[in-house]
């Protein structure tokens, strides 16, 4: 299952809410797994199914500015 870092420009808590209110509705229709958005790191990090360019795109309709974002592995055990 892919696992995805973006680095998000928020400035307060309305805007690490507008993130977390978009990708709540998106693990909602099943298309990600879970999610954790920090306010303090400027960072989200989402696990599930959906690809890679489908999340960035979900983020970037918050209005927020995606500074990076990049794949990080998944941790066998």
């Amino acid at each position: 299952m892919p696992n995805y870092e973006f680095n998000v420009k928020m400035t307060c808590s309305g805007c690490s809410g507008a993130v977390t209110r978009s990708l709540d509705k998106f693990k909602a229709a099943g298309e990600i797994d879970s999610f954790d958005v920090s306010l303090e790191e400027q960072l989200v990090k989402v696990s599930g199914k959906a690809d890679y360019d489908a999340v960035l795109v979900r983020i970037r309709k918050t209005g927020k500015e995606v500074i990076s974002g990049k794949e990080i592995p998944s941790e066998s055990t």
